[in-house]
């Protein structure tokens, strides 16, 4: 049995956030309303409806004239979003420790396996299986409001991923030091270790492509 059907406007955020992460949209596009609802095959109004939950996401700029544009990519938000996550991914690591269960280990294990190289020219889809990794500790952590801005947080961040993979680190240096950072924060949430799932995780994300992405947008190097 197939699953439900998307509304026109459910569409239309997935479609339009899909070229967003691919920057098909780049940073600064402006956002032709009429042009890109005819792509869809749809009509202004569902079009402005994903517009506007884009917008609450950080992902699209609204301006009271009905023009949009996609967020352009800063310093100052690139350092939000690492300060945040700096605090909130090591909180929920050490609640997944306390709180996973059976299922929880069997979703974490299955998406430490699931990890693959990221190509040298990375898509919005090379990086799902990083980001399940991340989603399963979340969910052991049993805080469904957490979980909910952990989710939020890492679609904003993942442009800037996108950034650093595609014009500042090697590829294949940075996914084996990622993956053993991963195959870590696993056993020790496995283990029922808090602290050290927090000290873990913490070291991960200070040395993220987020904090490398911050230094390069300050020197103005892109």
């Amino acid at each position: 049995m197939s699953g439900p059907i998307p509304s026109k406007s459910q569409f239309a955020y997935t479609e339009v956030k899909r070229r967003i992460l691919a920057e098909e949209l780049g940073p600064g596009a402006p956002i032709g309303q009429e042009r890109l609802a005819s792509e869809l095959g749809i009509s202004t109004t569902p079009l402005r409806e994903a517009l506007k939950q884009l917008a609450g996401e950080g992902l699209v700029t609204l301006s009271s004239h009905r023009d949009a544009a996609v967020t352009q990519l800063t310093a100052a938000e690139a350092q939000d979003l690492l300060d945040l996550r700096r605090v909130l991914d090591p909180f929920a690591a050490g609640l997944a420790a306390e709180r996973r269960g059976p299922p929880d280990l069997a979703a974490i294990a299955s998406a430490l396996d699931a990890l693959h190289p990221v190509a040298a020219q990375p898509t919005a889809e090379s990086l799902h299986a990083h980001r399940a990794f991340h989603r399963a500790i979340y969910r052991a952590s049993h805080n469904p409001s957490l979980i909910g801005i952990l989710d939020g947080l890492w679609d904003r961040s993942d442009r800037y991923r996108l950034l650093g993979l595609r014009h500042r680190v090697r590829p294949g240096d940075h996914v084996e030091r990622v993956r053993a950072e991963h195959a870590a924060i696993a056993d020790a949430v496995a283990a029922g270790d808090p602290a050290t799932a927090r000290g873990l995780m913490l070291e991960h994300v200070d040395r993220s492509l987020i904090g490398t992405v911050v230094a390069e947008l300050r020197a103005g190097d892109r």
